[in-house]
């Protein structure tokens, strides 16, 4: 059993500190993207923190809280994918299929907690009654307080467990390896679920060119070699890599850019719709 209760106590404070910020604070740090690597830091391998953080992100990236309806919980998915992955050495697909039951998990929780502090609005409603901004301040306080603690003891419990059990599965791994390979499979398909679920929503008519195009784009440039080796034996010079990382990164600029010009061009628009205003330059 690898127990370390430094990484337990300083796992416990950053986990308080998302379960704050997915509602109260920043509500971007608590992100899959930026807190995995923090829990990855903490346990001791950064990488796997960024590959557990940015697959689930993908798988995550269209699941929004809207009022009281919660999606599943990112919080302690990616907690429990880091420790899986890090601490029980499970494969990482594996590793992010498991971590969908304990989002779900964390999406009971905060519906419990939301259930609980339904209770206490008739507080927050008499303190603005009586334009008393501490009282309201107090109730949000204790909200606050309360999903830390059972986030931070979750988180707790799931590094205990997941360290004092990583033997026993790794043992499950290998005697029942075809439910290994259906969680294998499972985490492996939702971030392309996940990106699809963002695309429904925020996809219009008119952006399908600029998406087929960033991948024929992709396919294009990842065949472009970057150097040439000759073969002496067979008389031949074939190519010794290839774009395939820094085409990924090009796009992305090139999309990053597009949609800056995008913005500024409909901001210049909206801002010119109603100002009656002509000019030499619009031919007006």
């Amino acid at each position: 059993m690898d127990f370390n209760i430094i990484e337990c106590v300083l796992l416990a404070i950053v986990t308080f500190i998302f379960a704050i910020d997915q509602f109260s604070l920043t509500e971007i740090v608590y992100r899959p993207i930026i807190a995995c690597p923090i829990i990855g830091l903490i346990l001791g391998d950064v990488n796997m923190g960024l590959i557990i953080g940015g697959t689930y992100e993908l798988m995550m990236i269209g699941n929004m809280p809207v009022g009281g309806a919660q999606p599943p919980n990112v919080i302690i998915a990616g907690v429990a994918g880091c420790i899986l992955a890090i601490k029980a050495n499970m494969e990482v697909n594996a590793a992010l299929g498991t971590a969908v039951i304990f989002s779900i998990f964390g999406q009971y929780v905060v519906t419990l907690v939301f259930t609980f502090m339904a209770g206490l609005m008739s507080k927050a409603d008499k303190a603005a009654a009586e334009a008393n901004p501490k009282g309201i301040a107090q109730v949000n306080y204790i909200s606050m307080v309360i999903l830390g603690t059972l986030f931070a003891v979750i988180s707790i419990l799931c590094y205990v467990g997941g360290t004092a059990m990583a033997d026993t599965l790794q043992q499950i791994a290998t005697d029942y390896s075809w439910f290994t390979a259906g969680l294998t499979a499972a985490g492996g398909m939702m971030k392309f679920v996940g990106f699809a679920i963002l695309m429904k929503i925020m996809m219009a008519s008119d952006l399908w060119g600029f998406l087929l195009a960033g991948f024929a784009s992709a396919i294009i440039l990842s065949y472009i070699p970057t150097g040439f080796a000759f073969n002496a034996e067979a008389g031949s010079v074939a190519a010794s890599g290839t774009m395939s990382g820094v085409a990924l990164l090009l796009l992305a600029f090139i999309g990053i850019c597009i949609a800056i010009y995008d913005f500024m061009i409909n901001i210049k628009i909206k801002e010119n719709a109603g100002s009656n205003a002509g000019g030499m330059s619009d031919g007006i």
